[in-house]
């Protein structure tokens, strides 16, 4: 025997206490076509819980006025870069004084300020902007991932201003590395591995690349180069294609020739690199620069 029909106004997830409004009965909401994705809240079977938007939507009838997603979960939401880590289920919620943030299985709850500019809407559900999401993981990320998200904010078009001023009114845990990895965000990086390429240069001690600039050669075109040595014409090129298909591969062959052709030598990195990186990145660009005439 099939349950009977849930109510049209409860949606493909609601709260208990919606359907106790409606008149469902409690003995109906454990029937074999609904499931409880978090405490008080009730889905009916096939709802989406795949990603993190499906999680949040399943979340939401447990929102209280002033509960936002934030953190790592907003970062997720806005595809903000994040640090590799297992992958979790947890979402994380926050709400400002007076108002209390979410006490349940499944959520990390958090208290934020109350700033209205930090708050705004994806999908419809009530999140953190982006700003204010690098600001509040700022007490949990390490400076080089912060350097990462700040420059992909600023590749995104969020201003470097509005950063600046997210920065200058934050106060509290992670406040110092905030303004540390603020100094070293860089207009123009295109992928938070190359800004990982950077720091490991620049923390070795070498000099700091130019980011994204564009080789010409007698006005014509050559290649926009990752990072570059202008004064010493050296290139590094952060590659993290996995599995390249043949016409790009020879359109990439093409453009490395024409770098050195130039008169310029390529160092190319790809992602393993990253696991050795005083042997396999900077090794590799010092020799190049000391080639070229730099020294320490």
């Amino acid at each position: 025997m099939h349950p009977r029909p849930l109510p049209e106004p409860l949606d493909a997830s609601f709260h208990v206490q919606d359907a106790d409004r409606l008149g469902v009965p409690r003995r109906r909401l454990v029937a074999t076509d609904v499931w409880a994705p978090f405490h008080a809240v009730r889905a009916r079977v096939g709802t989406p819980s795949v990603d993190t938007l499906d999680r949040c939507r399943l979340y939401a009838p447990r929102l209280r006025d002033g509960q936002v997603f934030s953190h790592e979960t907003a970062a997720e939401l806005w595809g903000m870069p994040l640090p590799r880590r297992p992958a979790s289920t947890t979402l994380h919620v926050s709400a400002a004084p007076p108002l209390r943030e979410p006490r349940t299985t499944g959520v990390t709850a958090h208290r934020i300020g109350r700033d209205a500019e930090d708050l705004t809407t994806f999908e419809g559900l009530p999140v953190t902007t982006p700003v204010a999401t690098w600001v509040h993981l700022s007490g949990s990320l390490s400076e080089p991932a912060l350097v990462a998200m700040g420059d992909w904010l600023l590749a995104h078009g969020i201003p470097k201003a509005a950063l600046e001023a997210a920065v200058a009114r934050s106060t509290g845990r992670g406040v110092v590395a905030l303004r540390r990895a603020f100094d070293r965000l860089r207009l123009g990086v295109e992928s938070p591995r190359e800004t990982a390429v950077r720091l490991v240069l620049v923390d070795a001690g070498l000099p700091e690349p130019t980011v994204n600039w564009t080789l010409r050669t007698k006005g014509r075109f050559v290649a926009r180069l990752d990072m570059s040595y202008r004064d010493y014409r050296v290139a590094v090129e952060y590659d993290g294609r996995q599995h390249a298909l043949e016409e790009q591969f020879r359109r990439d062959a093409d453009r490395w020739r024409a770098i050195t052709d130039a008169g310029w030598i390529l160092v190319r990195v790809l992602s393993h690199h990253l696991d050795s990186p005083a042997r396999d990145i900077v090794a590799p660009v010092r020799r190049a620069l000391e080639s070229r005439g730099w020294s320490a």
